[in-house]
């Protein structure tokens, strides 16, 4: 090979052949792929401020027909609205089939995590977040002391989804590690977002299951401001885990969810992944009053 003659019409031939690679495939301009063996990039529980999840500016994503175990809901969820009694709340009534092993495939409204990993951010209130809140200047907590966090959720679908929480800004790094710690587990959360004044207030469909932190409001059935409203408490699965006080069943139609022996996906355990996560910061869990049974209700405070 040293002694080989290079002739003129080689020559062309191999110029003709490297500008073909570059005009066609531009060779090996990009980096190679990595190899089945490399290690994947490590997951980020934190990542940039100046790129938090974006929010959908128009419809929600469509839930799936089924995904996993999960189905889509029912048309009606969410529309057949409740007669309310004298004493303001509607009658308990029977579980929907449908609902008696309630699986729903979570309908995105922030934007999913592309890795399927667990991500969080926290951040000052946004404006715009504030106003689609139950927030205003008569309640008992100032918004500056508010912070809004975002948290990566497994839904009943077995995907990894986006929540958001308004809470208490001392609460806020805190709350980042109880839902962490159950998105490790696997513990299925089907919908997690913010509460608007409307929806708060809105008659009861007895359907709901949105896990959610911040709400304006009074304790049920007294006039003392709830721990919600100085966003120090957490409601998880509020279908799976219901209150109960007398003819009390809120949501009204989780009657079946009474029955905690029948343990079913999103139920809470007395001594299971969420009572231990939020133990680990110190918060108490309502399943253990005495007087009622809060059983998707958590505080900082216990009340």
């Amino acid at each position: 090979m040293a002694n080989e003659i290079i002739t003129p019409g080689r020559v062309r031939r191999l110029l003709t052949a490297l500008l073909a690679c570059g005009v066609v495939a531009g060779c090996s301009a990009g980096p190679p792929p990595r190899s089945a063996s490399s290690p994947p990039a490590p997951a980020s529980t934190r990542p940039p401020a100046a790129s938090p999840p974006a929010v959908s500016s128009a419809v929600p994503s469509p839930a799936a027909g089924r995904i996993g175990n999960a189905s889509a809901a029912p048309a009606w969820l969410g529309k057949r609205v409740l007669p309310v009694g004298a004493d303001g709340f509607a009658a308990a009534g029977d579980t929907p089939p449908e609902l008696r092993r309630r699986s729903i495939v979570t309908t995105d409204v922030l934007s999913a995590p592309a890795d399927g990993r667990f991500h969080s951010t926290i951040e000052a209130v946004p404006a715009e977040v504030l106003a689609r809140s139950s927030w205003t200047a008569a309640c008992p907590v100032k918004a500056t002391d508010l912070r809004y966090v975002t948290v990566g959720f497994r839904g009943f679908d077995g995907l990894a989804h986006t929540g958001e929480l308004l809470v208490n800004k001392r609460a806020a790094a805190d709350l980042v590690t109880v839902f962490q710690r159950l998105f490790t587990a696997g513990y299925p959360i089907e919908q997690m977002r913010i509460t608007s004044a409307a929806e708060l207030n809105a008659p009861p469909t007895g359907d709901g299951n949105g896990t959610d932190a911040y709400a304006c409001r009074p304790v049920r059935g007294r006039t003392a401001w709830s721990q919600h409203s100085y966003g120090l408490a957490v409601d998880v699965n509020p279908f799976q885990n219901p209150y109960h006080r007398g003819k009390v069943v809120l949501p009204e139609l989780a009657t079946s969810y009474l029955d905690r022996r029948d343990v079913r996906p999103g139920m809470i355990e007395p001594d299971g992944v969420v009572v231990r996560a939020f133990a680990a910061i110190g918060w108490k869990w309502g399943g253990d009053y005495r007087s009622l049974k809060d059983f998707m209700h958590f505080s900082a405070t216990g009340g």
